[in-house]
């Protein structure tokens, strides 16, 4: 498997996360299946990247803006990439290779192209890829070559030798650019965006991808271009299966900056909300449908997972798994997990399962799911004088007198508490 992974110029923020779950899934669903699996997630720390079609290298950018080496900057972010996957309990890949380490094998990739007479060198000192050399193009998003008019924004702007404009840079010439730049047999310059998968995935893959993942915008034209050149080099299909995440919204509106309501994992954690809660919430939709999350989507996870793990231990220790067919189906059914979650809600509530067998079940769900169902919650007790508050509230919410609820709630919060409301009614957490 290869997933396409982050551009560390900052945080990932929670529809990010989306997509490296999905890949999570996609692997831990084919290892319930018997399978091995070898996931390579690439590093972007170098060049310009999809939404650089036209102003600043967003890595210089933000390290301008931090007034710091560019290095620091991807090495900061990558960190807070890790952890981020982490608390996602997303079981690590194999490799992380960063571009910034594999220039040379870029290079030696692009040379291949050039001997494949795919890539061709534009009078401007950049190396292009040759679009109309490779009649299958086209074959993952639709678009046609000759259906893609000039000056639609789908590649870095500032390319003026190309030979035709759908083709796109293997290698930028430096120009006025002096920092995160390298010497090659074209000159100094730094790769484009699409090369950096095309080496990573044929190399560390042994030339041939069964499942290659990322985010729906990325199926054009990173993918599109990406399967184009690695096609080129092996003469064949290089990957098996693409898979793409579609979009998610938060509280009806795409995430941006602009907008105001980027949201990142740290900032569930600083609600007093599980960050599997995140998870849980993104396992209740399909991977393949626009997903709209909000807070109270998220609380109300928060909540059925605190119940759910109090469950499990209700129901004894053993560590016995037992398949439960309607789950198996469901997983292994193009990544189902709506319909797995739902039968989990079922075995809770059947009269006719014993404790054991809802344990065990939940517990083999729980190797797909990964939302540490058996985790022990460990809550340190609460006075006396926080107790009564909290049942003062709980009794102000049913007679909805929210002043007094809010009041509360804030007077909570200045002694630590962190109270959170869903369907379910109210719960806990320490700041």
């Amino acid at each position: 498997m290869y997933c396409c992974g982050p551009t560390v110029y900052r945080d990932a923020h929670v529809g990010n996360l989306r997509t490296f779950l999905l890949a999570d899934l996609i692997a831990r669903a084919i290892t319930l299946s018997g399978k091995n699996v070898n996931l390579i997630q690439n590093i972007t720390d170098v060049g310009h990247m999809s939404e650089d079609i036209s102003g600043e290298d967003k890595m210089l950018a933000q390290a301008k803006a931090e007034s710091t080496d560019p290095f620091a900057i991807a090495r900061k972010y990558e960190e807070g990439f890790h952890k981020d996957l982490s608390r996602l309990n997303i079981i690590p890949a194999h490799l992380y290779p960063r571009a910034s380490a594999s220039i040379d094998l870029m290079i030696a990739t692009i040379e291949e192209l050039f001997e494949k007479k795919f890539a061709y060198l534009g009078n401007d000192g950049s190396v292009y890829f040759d679009a109309r050399a490779f009649p299958g193009y086209g074959a993952i998003s639709g678009n046609r070559l000759d259906a893609l008019k000039p000056g639609h924004r789908f590649e870095y702007s500032e390319e003026n030798g190309k030979r035709f404009h759908a083709d796109w840079s293997l290698w930028k010439s430096a120009g006025t650019r002096t920092e995160m730049i390298w010497d090659s047999p074209w000159g100094p310059g730094f790769p484009g965006w699409h090369i950096e998968c095309t080496a990573m995935s044929l190399k560390l893959l042994d030339g041939h991808i069964n499942v290659h993942v990322g985010g729906i915008d990325l199926r054009f034209p990173h993918h599109e271009n990406e399967r184009a050149q690695s096609n080129a080099i092996t003469g064949h299909e290089s990957v098996d299966l693409w898979v793409h995440g579609e979009h998610l919204l938060f509280e009806g509106r795409k995430m941006s900056k602009s907008a105001g309501n980027v949201v990142l994992l740290e900032d569930l954690v600083e609600k007093g909300l599980d960050p599997l809660s995140l998870r849980f919430s993104l396992l209740e939709n399909r991977y393949r449908s626009q997903m709209d999350l909000s807070w109270d989507s998220l609380t109300a996870s928060h909540t059925t997972l605190r119940r759910w793990r109090k469950q499990l231990h209700a129901w004894g220790s053993s560590k016995d798994l037992l398949a439960d067919e309607q789950i198996s189906a469901a997983l292994l059914t193009d990544l189902d997990t709506p319909r797995a979650m739902q039968r989990l809600r079922v075995v809770e509530k059947s009269t006719e399962i014993t404790a054991h067998d809802k344990r065990a079940i939940f517990l083999y769900a729980d190797q797909v799911l990964g939302i540490d169902l058996d985790r022990v919650e460990e809550v340190e007790p609460i006075s006396p004088a926080i107790e009564k508050l909290l049942e003062q509230r709980s009794t102000a919410r049913l007679e909805k007198d929210w002043q007094a609820s809010d009041r509360l709630r804030d007077e909570l919060e200045s002694l630590g508490i962190v109270v959170t409301d869903s369907g379910q009614g109210q719960s806990w957490s320490r700041a």
